[in-house]
């Protein structure tokens, strides 16, 4: 009897005792490109590693983002290829589009990336640890009632969309439910401006949807050059997309067979099949940061200096929780360099935030890096700024019936005419964007462009050549 009470006070006493904390020496919120990144490099450093994740390996990218998009991009690339095919002498016919065809390999083309991403944490001997973090008082980061420590901990819990707050608003999705739907929408109504509503809009437009662009202002992408904004729009009303100007949405309600009916401030729409919300992202920072004092700024992202420093004592943010540049290779270049600095003696590595190539997968697509041209003139002044600028009809359309532009900006500073800004709008322009940023990023001037020898004939020889 004595020995089953011991038994039974030692069995309640460990059940009252807290639990027993894990040390690392880099403990990394978030198993996106950057947390995963930064944690493998670390590793190579021989440092001790651990990566918290809630959902799939590899993060927005990977699973809802920059991946699959990419591949729905290139179907929507198909479609509109086939309508030139008659052109170039094929007699080709269209007799339907199969969503699920591609949607079943785009979802295991992802599983396999999400295994690929599981076994490279193995193979660089990482902790794989599931589940939700959240900081305790004592710096410590809880996950499913374990506590973890870490010498140095990061923070790269990435973003998620954002859903207005209007009677309704559940009826729609957002681009990560794009990814879920079973079938092409045949009315689909896609809400924002910005690169992913005019992504989503142009590869729902292109495999046969029919789809409204609601904007809040004129033209979509306004924060780009206004060359690029205009002509995006422009070539967006050209594929068919109807752009719904100056117009929000007030409020959505669902009928009994299904479509939703729209409320907006210029009309209502009906019969709509899809509603895609995509006006921005917010931080993934319900991480109990008060509790380790990090700070976050008026939109919720977590303030950071030049060197990815929170205000927390050794704990560091990067990617899209900071809300600057949410772009995957820059989340990658920020927690490698990160890992440079922390772990491999190189105290002044730091990622340039400067001058950053981006693509945006239009249709056709967008390639930009640097300045924009009203960006250059406040800064500069007009008086110092030289703008050459170039349109002209891809050699692609020459024998074709449909045809698109490309659009091609260089911004200079004068008198030198360093390269401060290359915009440009038109097929390749994606592939193109690549190499001229490495010239840009290297301080270019048109001389060094003027001085090279154009290959011919392609599109990007326009801007080795321009007057």
């Amino acid at each position: 009897m004595i020995l089953q009470l011991l038994r039974t006070r030692f069995v309640r006493t460990l059940s009252t005792m807290p639990p027993t904390v894990k040390p690392f020496d880099y403990l990394v919120i978030g198993g996106g490109s950057g947390g995963i990144a930064s944690a493998r490099r670390a590793a190579e450093f021989g440092v001790k590693a651990a990566v918290i994740e809630h959902g799939r390996w590899g993060g927005t990218c990977v699973n809802v983002g920059c991946v699959p998009k990419k591949v729905m991009f290139m179907t929507a690339m198909h479609a509109e290829f086939i309508h030139d095919h008659k052109d170039y002498g094929f007699d080709v016919q269209l007799n339907k589009f199969d969503w699920s065809v591609i949607k079943k390999s785009r979802d295991d083309y992802i599983k396999r990336l999400n295994g690929i991403y599981a076994g490279n944490l193995e193979k660089s001997k990482i902790e794989k640890i599931v589940g939700h973090a959240q900081f305790t008082e004592d710096g410590c980061v809880e996950v499913n009632g374990q506590k973890y420590s870490g010498k140095h901990i990061l923070i790269a819990s990435g973003g998620r969309p954002i859903v207005p707050d209007i009677p309704g608003s559940e009826h729609g999705i957002t681009s990560d439910g794009f990814f879920d739907l079973e079938d092409l929408p045949k009315k689909t109504v896609v809400v924002g401006a910005g690169y992913i509503a005019v992504e989503l809009a142009g590869i729902l437009n292109a495999l046969g949807s029919e789809v409204s662009l609601m904007i809040r202002y004129d033209k979509v992408l306004r924060t780009f050059d206004s060359m690029i904004s205009s002509a995006v729009t422009e070539e967006l009303e050209n594929a068919g997309v109807k752009i719904l100007r100056q117009t929000q949405t007030k409020n959505v309600t669902k009928t009994s067979c299904g479509t939703l009916t729209l409320d907006t401030t210029t009309g209502q729409i009906t019969d709509v099949n899809c509603l895609l919300w995509a006006i921005g992202r917010v931080p993934n920072v319900e991480l109990g940061l008060e509790k380790v004092g990090v700070e976050k700024d008026a939109k919720g992202n977590i303030i950071v200096d030049a060197f990815q420093n929170t205000s927390g004592k050794n704990i560091y943010a990067l990617g899209d929780v900071c809300g600057r540049a949410l772009l995957t290779p820059v989340a990658i270049a920020a927690g490698r360099r990160l890992s440079h600095r922390l772990f491999n003696n190189e105290a002044n590595l730091k990622l340039d935030y400067d001058n950053i190539p981006t693509v945006v997968f239009s249709h056709p697509p967008v390639g930009t890096i640097g300045v924009t041209e009203e960006e250059a003139v406040k800064e500069h002044g007009a008086d110092r700024i030289k703008v050459y600028k170039s349109v002209f009809t891809p050699m692609y359309h020459a024998v074709t019936e449909r045809k698109t532009k490309c659009h091609m900006k260089m911004i200079c500073l004068l008198p030198k005419e360093k390269i401060l800004g290359i915009h440009m709008l038109g097929s390749g322009c994606d592939e193109m964007m690549q190499g001229f940023a490495v010239a840009v990023k290297m301080g270019a001037t048109k001389a060094h462009f003027d001085d090279t020898v154009a290959i011919h004939p392609t599109g990007s020889e326009e801007l080795v050549t321009m007057r």
